[in-house]
């Protein structure tokens, strides 16, 4: 979250092991600051009032980090506590963290899960996780961090071993997509395979700049997916209404009928020519289910599951060409700030950087003149140029200040004037703790 927004946040810690035992809602706001989980889940104007269900023991580990930030004013971003391994993951968290997931994999655009490129372990806890994201796995993409620390042989059998590991957890046709990078501002330490990290990088960040463009086709989508399960739900539920007898022996056959769910499903996928992947999960109906007076349960009411076959063959038929025209007639929404910024010309200006045989990742004034002076502008401007992309001072650039010194070269060719002070949103970010 850092690498993207280009900025600190507040409650954020960063460490080799998981540091956070919260769940982080990193949104835009006017000022920056923290609000704790019992005030947010009364906030009217926040969408966590239902996260009320899951009681205090969650909701003291749940904050909202508030700040200003380009990037933010596009997306929201959940920070998820770090997955517990081995003997961590026998303490309970206090409360039923896979359903506090589930709740928000409903909710969200985009599910990211990362992997240490020195950690491949998939826990107990982590595999409850991925099994928790079920029937969200469009949603789901996965990250393999901190490459950069292994050599390629290396690096190419941890990748096999991940998508081994993920094929066993994740149930999907298609290959999970999986970006391989090293995504923070510090110098590469392997940089072999700088290429592939800046295509992959590219490639996550134009999936995510993608979000808000395709926001209203996944509500709807995510509505015709709750129709369904609600057409399901209302078939499992007059069943057990019907086989419940109507005086005497009522427990029993309670305890019969969810003991042979599995029998009730089946025989409703095969009645109405379900899919076996819209029923919900088993296990948690049973539970559930222990605990309802099935006679109280509502009979099947025909009438009104037509009204939801029309909804969905003829009203969201519709939604979605008007959703279509909507988006062709208003300009096109992207992520804009923060890493989202310039990233499509630095790893153009980084192959030009590596021809210029730089020394411990820097290049000499000579070697950048030669190429700077390939743009013609008169050696005054250069020599401011030089003077605003030289942060740290040295005498010389490394990739970031080079790829900056392009940039002003690119703003006064365009016919903009320079800046007499580099603008913070400018300033590299391994360069800002230098210039704080």
């Amino acid at each position: 979250i850092l690498y993207l927004l280009e900025q600190d946040f507040p409650g954020m810690r960063i460490g080799p092991e998981p540091t956070t035992d919260s769940f982080i809602a990193v949104m835009q706001g006017d000022m920056e600051g923290i609000i704790p989980g019992n005030a947010l889940v009364v906030d009217p104007k926040k969408p966590f009032r239902k996260l009320n269900a899951f009681g205090n023991a969650f909701l003291n580990r749940f904050v909202c980090a508030q700040l200003p930030n380009p990037v933010l004013e596009s997306i929201s971003v959940i920070d998820t506590p770090g997955i517990l391994s081995g003997e961590k993951q026998r303490i309970s968290r206090g409360y039923d963290f896979a359903a506090v997931l589930e709740w928000f994999a409903e909710r969200v655009d985009r599910i990211i899960l990362l992997f240490d490129a020195h950690k491949l372990d998939i826990s107990d806890e982590f595999s409850e996780v991925i099994k928790a994201l079920k029937n969200h796995e469009d949603k789901m993409r996965v990250v393999l961090n901190k490459a950069d620390q292994i050599e390629t042989q290396q690096l190419m059998r941890v990748y096999g071993a991940l998508m081994w590991s993920l094929g066993k957890i994740v149930n999907t046709p298609e290959v999970i997509r999986v970006y391989i990078g090293s995504f923070w501002s510090h110098p590469l330490l392997i940089p072999d395979n700088r290429k592939l990290f800046e295509a992959e990088e590219q490639d996550l960040f134009r999936d995510i700049q993608s979000l808000p463009r395709n926001a209203a086709l996944r509500k709807l989508n995510d509505l015709i997916k709750r129709a369904r399960l609600a057409k399901v739900h209302a078939y499992i539920i007059s069943s057990l209404k019907k086989e419940m007898p109507s005086v005497f022996g009522k427990d029993n056959k309670k305890k019969e009928l969810v003991n042979n769910l599995a029998e009730i499903y089946g025989r409703i996928e095969r009645e109405h020519q379900i899919s076996p992947g819209d029923f919900p999960n088993l296990k948690r109906m049973q539970d559930q289910l222990q605990a309802q007076d099935f006679s109280k349960f509502q009979p099947l009411k025909t009438k009104l599951l037509e009204v939801v076959d029309d909804m969905l063959a003829h009203d969201i038929a519709q939604l979605m060409v008007l959703v279509r025209q909507e988006e062709s007639q208003r300009p096109i929404q992207m992520v804009k700030g923060g890493a989202f910024e310039g990233t499509l010309d630095k790893p153009m200006y980084d192959e030009i950087f590596y021809t210029l045989s730089p020394v411990d990742g820097k290049i000499t004034g000579a070697n950048a003149k030669k190429e700077m002076v390939r743009s013609k502008l008169p050696n005054s401007v250069l020599g401011k140029i030089w003077k605003l992309a030289d942060i740290d001072k040295d005498g010389m650039l490394d990739d970031e200040e080079f790829a900056l010194a392009n940039h002003l070269i690119k703003v006064k060719l365009e016919g903009h004037e320079l800046p007499n002070e580099l603008p913070a949103h400018l300033l590299p970010p391994s360069k800002r703790k230098v210039a704080e």
